[in-house]
């Protein structure tokens, strides 16, 4: 009789940890295949829209579809990369250079259309190039109020008539939401203000897709973790110490630290 509740303690306890371990294993079963289905998902999704966009467009002679009893996935998209081959090919040779400059010409003459067409060839010309860094570097600031800290992308030196207004040495910094980078707001913020980040743009990126869920490590050397850049957040005071550390931020390279004497 004295040995049926000890029995019924270690029952109940392996009965624990195996639910434990079934718990366990579940979650790594998640956090393994949640990634690869959703990407495999919204991908999916994407190539169906672009085939519902592209395909109906095909004449009915050249269209596979009317032909199989079955839709052919990513037959949009295919069209799409052959067709965007071909303009890059056509327009390298001399005619399609001067095709470039007279639909250029034509659209500079339309008042609408000419700002919108401007600003996105500017802004795709800014992605899509080689020696291009669209976004350059991983920095930290108070925003939006004293104490608490945002993180942005430097997209470049701030030039123009802002920086000819401004007495500070200013640089155009990026602010994304959060889940989607895509959007966000640009803010021209001094460089003084601004505290590096050794984290690379990618590490921050992903650090701002996963609400902070995502946290890059420290790669830094010991002593340089035991040097605090940012102060105490306390009333008015500066929460950057200005004597301790010199930043310097440089276009499409690394901040360098130079420690005082």
């Amino acid at each position: 009789m004295s040995n049926q509740p000890q029995h019924r303690e270690g029952g109940h306890h392996r009965r624990g940890r195996f639910g434990g371990r079934l718990r366990g294993y579940f979650l790594a079963g998640v956090l393994i295949t949640a990634p690869i289905v959703i990407t495999f998902y919204i991908s999916w999704l994407l190539i169906r829209w672009v085939d519902s966009k592209i395909t109906p467009l095909l004449p009915d002679a050249y269209n596979p579809e009317n032909y199989l009893p079955f839709a052919i996935p990513g037959l949009g998209l295919v069209i799409i990369i052959l067709f965007l081959t071909f303009v890059g090919w056509a327009t390298a040779g001399l005619l399609g250079r001067l095709w470039t400059r007279i639909s250029e010409s034509v659209l500079a003459q339309m008042p609408v259309i000419r700002n919108i067409y401007g600003a996105v060839k500017q802004i795709i010309e800014t992605i899509l190039q080689q020696q291009s860094n669209a976004f350059r570097q991983v920095v930290l600031f108070e925003y939006p109020r004293r104490g608490s800290w945002a993180l942005g992308f430097i997209t470049g030196q701030t030039q123009g008539e802002v920086q000819n207004l401004t007495a500070d040495d200013v640089v155009n910094v990026f602010l994304p939401t959060t889940p989607n980078p895509t959007s966000g707001y640009l803010l021209f913020l001094p460089r003084r203000e601004l505290v590096v980040l050794d984290m690379t743009v990618e590490e921050g990126i992903k650090m701002v897709i996963s609400g902070g869920i995502v946290t890059p490590p420290d790669r830094r050397s010991r002593e340089d973790r035991e040097i605090k850049k940012v102060a105490a957040s306390s009333g008015d005071l500066k929460t950057i110490p200005p004597a301790s550390t010199e930043q310097t931020i440089e276009d499409g390279g690394n901040p360098r630290e130079k420690h005082s004497a």
